[in-house]
């Protein structure tokens, strides 16, 4: 609507906002943008638009959850509404209240099936994205009644058999309950099965409740009945709840009449309820005799439609060849075969970086996944994966995910160049053009090099990765743009030598200009260490220059200006162990400080160790990590509870602790703790594709002598130079 320009409305928004006594929102906005540097996209819209439904949801969890506290709310409601709690967050000039404390969760589910749903960490099951929950309760016929969410302990675990599988147990006054949630095929469907198993001291009630609230807060439900035979639920006309028997008593309540908590001891049974502000609440009893066990199975079908070829023996397939890790440290192991787990979960098709919040597609987040899928020798699932990207690529070469983020072109044509090198497959004939789109388009993004300014040549400002700080000239976009020029180079050498030759020297020119740049920080700054652009001091944005060395591997492994940056970062950006990002996160990152742990493992520099071990403690019993975690609670504060990039780096630290590339030769073993060696069984790795072959890495421990290292390859071509690096011998 090009008429829109012509109409004065920055002089009727202000004259509008004075009008009603409030700041001129024009000049605001302009304040707000002088704080970046200027950029053709101020911010993603994608972002703006999450965060709009993100923070309206927040608005409404304001106006219903501090003025009810006396309902059963999740576990993040309980803690950080709680006074007494050190997750407790004030909440005197907050518009909206959101979960900053404890955002944890697990997904759980099939391969190749999109529906995850989520587990928080006192059990509460969210079967559909984004939607209503249901909770277990005990309640004995004196009164007490056990309420997992307000628990201060209780124990949850995953186990992998058939799938994954989240085991949460509560207890108090003699009132016990276990919850086992996972995702199983019935008929080629999709079905979310919740086992509960409560027992009791004296006579009481199994209670399952319905609940309007997910971990993020507030969700709708507007309807409820049960079925005549009342082993079902029907929720807003549309999704069922099955019961493995009857239940005894059944009742609902809406918001006026308060959680239907306060009327599980009413005598008058409801099979209906309705709520006009969509908080409805149900609960359905089943008995309960004392001392003995009682067991209901709930069942929710999560698709109306059979999935092609998901069957009962799924997992399995879905793992056949994988790269197995065997070792004697329980914390490395569990926490591996969680990843791994989780990888295959959030790739049925495109790539998730998490089963919630992060429920989307990102270039970046999705190279880091795919890397790891490709590094695990799930080769299938990535090429699968890659086979989405060209429909995201514009006519002129951008692959775009989110707008304004200059990386995602350097990353594509990386991890294509990584499928490749580890497959042994030369480049697929479909991929050849939007390979020479997305390597021209980032010769075509640079700015000029004749500007008298030290971003001359680099990428435009942008938004980059969002935890970086505001628009500008980011080192990180630059470094995956040059790789990505790199990776065309080598991919298009066999069928295109022109083009390669051109993105090849373009490379090297682009890496002579950051080279430049970084030469005036280092004279501006006194000191070798890489700033997040040209304009910035040394802080945690930093964190992002490290691509130069992992995992792009643009520089050599003692690159002074590498190990500058980490120094600093070490010595100013950690907390408890961990990497701290200061800027947005806020809170302590596993992927990001198993970025370090990576730079100093390829360093040779022991001190790795005492990160990839900080991460490990950092995990979830169910072993995942929330993308930033609090200092404080050890609970997520930001982004999604189960943060599939985390995964990802725990799988490429572990593969990387084994067997890595390094130049034109193999490094094995130099991250193998030596305490490892302390005991006499077997320790393996594999089959793990590298970008010379398959290898299968054995250590033969020996207390107290030379422990023994051997290895199985199926090579690409010829065997390369291999070098065993165990700590405990010389290399």
């Amino acid at each position: 609507m090009s008429w829109m320009k012509w109409l004065p409305w920055r002089y009727l928004v202000k004259r509008m906002a004075h009008r009603h006594g409030f700041l001129d929102p024009i000049a605001l906005l302009g304040k707000l943008h002088s704080f970046a540097q200027p950029s053709e996209v101020g911010e993603p819209i994608e972002l703006l638009r999450a965060g709009v439904v993100f923070h309206a949801r927040g608005l409404i969890n304001s106006r219903v959850i501090q003025h009810n506290l006396d309902w059963v709310w999740p576990y993040w409601v309980e803690r950080q509404f709680d006074p007494g709690d050190i997750a407790f967050i004030p909440r005197a000039f907050s518009i909206t209240h959101i979960n900053l404390s404890n955002r944890n969760w697990t997904a759980i589910g099939q391969p190749d099936v999109p529906e995850l749903p989520v587990v928080d960490p006192r059990g509460l099951l969210t079967p559909f994205y984004d939607g209503w929950s249901l909770d277990a309760w005990v309640l004995a016929d004196d009164g007490r009644c056990l309420l997992p969410s307000r628990s201060k302990t209780a124990r949850q675990r995953q186990k992998f058999e058939g799938g994954p599988c989240i085991m949460t147990d509560s207890e108090l006054d003699g009132l016990s309950l276990t919850s086992r949630s996972r995702v199983v095929v019935e008929n080629g469907k999709p079905v979310c099965e919740l086992i509960l198993e409560a027992r009791s001291e004296t006579s009481g009630s199994l209670v399952l409740s319905l609940r309007p609230a997910n971990p993020e807060g507030i969700s709708f439900i507007n309807r409820v009945s049960l079925s005549e035979q009342r082993d079902a639920w029907t929720v807003d006309g549309k999704q069922t709840v099955f019961f493995s028997r009857p239940a005894e008593r059944h009742h609902v309540s809406d918001y006026r009449q308060g959680d239907v908590r306060i009327h599980l001891q009413d005598n008058e049974d409801q099979s209906h309820g309705k709520c006009d502000v969509g908080m409805v609440t149900a609960a359905a009893l089943f008995p309960l005799r004392a001392g003995e066990v009682s067991e209901l199975t709930v069942r929710v079908p999560l698709s109306d439609e059979p999935v092609p070829a998901l069957r009962s023996d799924s997992w399995p397939s879905a793992l056949k060849g994988h790269a197995r890790l065997e070792c004697p440290d329980e914390s490395w192991q569990f926490l591996y075969d969680a990843a791994i787990h989780s990888l295959v979960l959030h790739s049925p098709e495109d790539v998730y970086p998490g089963p919630y919040t992060y429920k989307r597609f990102w270039f970046r987040d999705a190279a880091f996944i795919i890397h790891a899928l490709l590094c695990a020798g799930l080769t299938d699932r990535a090429e699968r994966a890659l086979y989405q990207f060209p429909d995201r690529q514009l006519k002129n070469g951008y692959f775009r995910s989110q707008e304004g983020e200059w990386d995602a072109n350097g990353e594509v044509l990386w991890i294509l160049r990584r499928f490749h090198e580890l497959t042994g497959r030369p480049l697929h004939r479909e991929w050849l053009e939007p390979v020479r789109k997305g390597a021209r388009w980032i010769q075509k993004k640079r700015l000029s090099e004749t500007l008298d300014k030290p971003h001359a040549g680099l990428l435009p400002a942008g938004f980059s990765a969002e935890h970086l700080g505001p628009n500008d000239y980011y080192y990180w976009d630059d470094f995956w743009g040059i790789a990505g020029l790199w990776a065309a180079e080598m991919l298009l050498r066999p069928v295109d030598r022109e083009s390669s030759e051109h993105f090849g020297a373009g490379a090297r020119e682009f890496a002579q200009t950051v080279d430049r740049s970084l030469a005036t920080c280092a004279e501006r700054l006194k000191r070798p260490g890489m700033p997040a652009s040209p304009y910035r001091r040394l802080d945690a944005g930093a964190i992002g220059s490290l691509a130069l060395g992992y995992p792009a591997q643009l520089c050599k492994p003692d690159d002074p200006r590498l190990l500058d940056c980490v120094e600093f970062l070490l010595e100013n950006c950690f907390v408890k162990g961990a990497f701290y990002q200061d800027m947005i996160h806020s809170g302590l990152n596993a992927y990001l400080t198993l970025h370090v742990a990576q730079i100093l493992l390829r360093a040779g520099d022991p001190r790795y160790l005492k990160l990839v071990d900080a991460v490990a403690g950092l995990a979830s019993p169910t072993g995942q990590w929330p993308e930033a975690i609090h200092p404080g609670t050890g609970g997520g504060c930001m982004g999604d509870g189960h943060h599939v990039w985390a995964s990802a780096e725990w799988v490429l630290m572990v593969r990387n602790c084994f067997v890595r590339e390094e130049g034109d030769r193999l490094i094995l073993c130099a991250g193998i703790p030596t305490r490892w060696l302390e005991q006499d069984k077997p320790i393996r790795f594999g089959p793990a594709p590298t970008s010379f072959g398959t290898i299968t890495v054995t250590i033969e421990p020996r207390p107290g002598g030379a422990s023994e290292v051997t290895w199985n390859g199926s090579w690409h071509h010829e065997e390369p130079d291999i070098e065993v690096m165990l700590p405990e011998v010389r290399p």
